[in-house]
């Protein structure tokens, strides 16, 4: 008989994380999930009592650690790990409270759940780290700077990660997950173009992690457009007027 695998994902009271979560539990995992909306995480809990467990957990909190590994103890452990949780705002008139808060969620607790999930698996005989990150993190926006600052931190550390695991010998695979503009409350305001369904978008991330891509740009089109992105000299981007 097959071992029932085990799930971890933070971040799943909305959008992607929420959607993926749904997915997971479709397949037969144990679903660990975790987000600051405890109300919202019972709500998924009751879509299956037997295979959920939920831990209120809010990845700037210094204790989210120790929530985290609660969770993966219920649980029964913990095969993958899939980091959702991220906040960005547009600010083009550069408030520092928007610029720090964001470097708060999306570099420090980033940083604390990824590194917790790293030396998880490391004493494990296996493991896989998932994270959504953003194809904003291919070129400085300067509608968003510490938005795509923070999402090319995330890229880079991953890589970085990557690199460690095999200096290791550890047999952690990654999956850096890079979607275009996806229909959650992140974008909640403003008008996007090419905008992804959150369901759609879960599907194609459940594919990417089944085949353990290293990184997963969501969808073809966002593919073609950073393909373009990444030929633009500084120069010239300087120069762009990007807008929502």
């Amino acid at each position: 008989m097959n071992e029932i695998k085990r799930i971890i994902i933070i971040g799943a009271t909305s959008g992607i994380g929420y959607e993926v979560a749904k997915l997971y539990i479709a397949k037969g995992y144990r679903v660990g999930i975790a987000g600051r909306r405890e109300e919202e995480l019972k709500k998924l809990q009751n879509l299956s009592p037997q295979q959920i467990e939920i831990q209120r957990l809010d990845v700037t909190d210094e204790h989210a650690t120790g929530q985290l590994s609660e969770l993966i103890d219920r649980t029964g452990g913990m095969d993958i790990f899939f980091l959702s949780s991220g906040i960005g705002k547009q600010n083009p008139t550069l408030e520092a409270e928007i610029e720090l808060n964001t470097v708060q969620t999306n570099v420090e607790g980033f940083t604390r759940m990824v590194t917790a999930a790293f030396n998880f698996f490391k004493n494990q005989p296996e493991g896989h780290i998932a994270v959504i990150s953003s194809i904003a993190g291919t070129k400085g926006l300067g509608i968003a700077p510490a938005y795509s600052a923070t999402k090319r931190f995330q890229n880079t550390y991953i890589d970085a990660l990557a690199q460690l695991s095999r200096m290791g010998h550890h047999r952690i695979h990654f999956t850096d997950i890079r979607p275009g503009f996806v229909a959650t409350d992140l974008l909640k305001s403003g008008k996007f173009p090419m905008l992804m369904q959150a369901d759609r978008v879960a599907k194609q991330i459940v594919s990417a992690l089944d085949k353990h891509k290293r990184i997963a740009v969501i969808d073809i089109r966002y593919r073609i457009l950073v393909f373009f992105w990444k030929l633009i000299p500084n120069w010239l981007w300087e120069r762009l007027s990007v807008k929502n």
